[in-house]
């Protein structure tokens, strides 16, 4: 799909690394995503690049042992985020010159009880979230949305329409931390259509992902960390039979509101395989 497959533009002779990170919460829980599905896929992806080296991870435990000798690492995630002190680590890698891809549930993070609402949860906002440049509010349930290219002379912009349609969760970020961001892709959702139940589970200010003319919102932005960066997009959903836990779709997509047992959404677009194999490339380009 997409472009054609992807070429180290950069020292294609060199033998480069990439460490790749899927997972859930607790250890080896698939926290409602189709991990297996999103590690192969992303594999496939960087199978493509015939020099690199690939290791693999559930979360960030091993972090500092695979991390050294990294060009590029990708993360898909759904609970794991950096601790403090590995945090520290991975802000200096990439400030050394490291790249990081971050997809979909990598700006999210850890609950605690809620001392404003007794029996419930809050996501935390931590200093990984100021590194990753952003934080997950929430997300309405499945949608069909339009995503508008904001910076189409991008590197990862490359061979993408400047609006394409995706079946995916809408995330709600909020951008953080000092750094500015470079924003690549926005949707216009100026409404939450999150259920009423849901918005009083959540107790969230859905108005913090909200860009100043009140309706647009960031789907994926880089940001720059001395010599190294981040690409975080929010995109790509996925869930099985067995990992299935997003009780409900928007009902201008099923009238009944009922989710489908196996869900691919937006990794069956083009767009999103031209953003994944761009975002690799940009990745090792200058690892």
């Amino acid at each position: 799909m997409g472009r054609e497959k992807g070429t180290l533009l950069a020292k294609p002779e060199a033998s480069l690394r990439a460490h790749l990170v899927v997972g859930g919460f607790p250890p080896g829980n698939h926290a409602g995503h189709d991990m297996d599905f999103a590690r192969l896929q992303l594999l496939q992806h960087l199978s493509e690049f015939g020099s690199v080296r690939t290791s693999v991870s559930g979360d960030f435990r091993d972090i500092e042992t695979y991390l050294p000798e990294s060009a590029l690492l990708i993360s898909y995630l759904a609970g794991p985020y950096l601790e403090d002190e590995q945090n520290l680590k991975v802000r200096e890698w990439l400030e050394q010159g490291g790249r990081w891809l971050a997809l979909h549930g990598t700006s999210g993070g850890r609950h605690e009880p809620d001392p404003d609402r007794p029996g419930l949860r809050r996501m935390m906002k931590l200093p990984y979230h100021d590194t990753l440049g952003s934080h997950f509010s929430h997300h309405p349930p499945l949608r069909r949305i339009t995503i508008d290219v904001a910076d189409t002379a991008h590197p990862l912009a490359r061979g993408l329409p400047t609006s394409f349609d995706v079946f995916d969760e809408p995330y709600f970020i909020e951008l953080m931390g000092d750094e500015p961001h470079q924003i690549l892709l926005t949707t216009e959702l100026p409404k939450d259509p999150t259920p009423p139940e849901w918005q009083q589970a959540l107790g969230y200010d859905h108005t913090d992902s909200l860009q100043p003319d009140g309706k647009t919102r960031v789907v994926a932005y880089t940001k720059t960390l001395d010599r190294g960066g981040i690409a975080y997009i929010s995109l790509g959903h996925c869930h099985s039979p067995t990992s299935a836990m997003q009780p409900l779709v928007d009902t201008s997509v099923d009238p009944q509101g009922m989710s489908p047992p196996v869900f691919r959404g937006s990794w069956e677009t083009d767009a999103f395989q031209t953003l994944l194999r761009n975002g690799i490339q940009w990745g090792l380009e200058t690892g």
